[in-house]
């Protein structure tokens, strides 16, 4: 299994090893042990699955004072995944690192609390499956709009099939203030 740096170092891109015979294919999803080693040391407590058609956008969310940790991979069809660090005095404030998982790429991302994250559907459908470190809280919810100027995300479609919610978004911005609040 390998560990993947990528320009945000706390974003991590997991390529697991992949047994393959002709019968199909075996791999290890997680193993705390492993993940530890490799620069993944928190604790999961709940998994999500979401399936989304093509040029669906869900995103960019993040929660203020309970963020979350979130361990991605997709179990069929293809996204392009986004993980935004809006923590306010980090050195790499509203940078943004994106990548293509698949179920045909195995790869995993592991975006880290203090990120916002986002994913575009671009094969028919895709189901997604993430892991994430802390409790969802509809009241602590956050979002990014999707075509943010200031951080001119390349997403792959041009007009994405949003949520209400996501397609009111503001822009990060106009969040800055709001991102202060400390954890309790």
């Amino acid at each position: 299994m390998k560990f993947l740096p990528t320009e945000l170092p706390e974003v991590i891109i997991i390529e697991p090893v992949v047994f393959r015979d002709t019968r199909g294919f075996f791999l290890e999803t997680y193993q705390a042990r492993k993940y530890r080693e490799g620069g993944i040391d928190v604790t999961f407590v709940q998994d999500n699955h979401s399936r989304s058609s093509r040029g669906t956008l869900r995103g960019l969310h993040a929660q203020r004072t309970k963020p979350q940790g979130k361990l991605v991979r997709v179990i069929q069809g293809e996204i392009y995944d986004v993980a935004v660090d809006i923590r306010p005095h980090s050195p790499t404030f509203g940078r943004w690192v994106g990548l293509t998982l698949s179920a045909e790429n195995f790869l995993q991302v592991f975006v880290p609390p203090g990120f916002a994250h986002g994913f575009c559907v671009v094969s028919e459908t895709a189901e997604v499956e993430y892991k994430c470190t802390d409790f969802y809280n509809p009241g602590d919810e956050i979002g990014i709009c999707w075509n943010d100027p200031a951080l001119a995300i390349p997403w792959p479609v041009t007009e994405p099939i949003l949520s209400t919610k996501d397609a009111n978004h503001p822009c990060l911005s106009e969040l800055i203030e709001t991102l202060s609040v400390p954890r309790d």
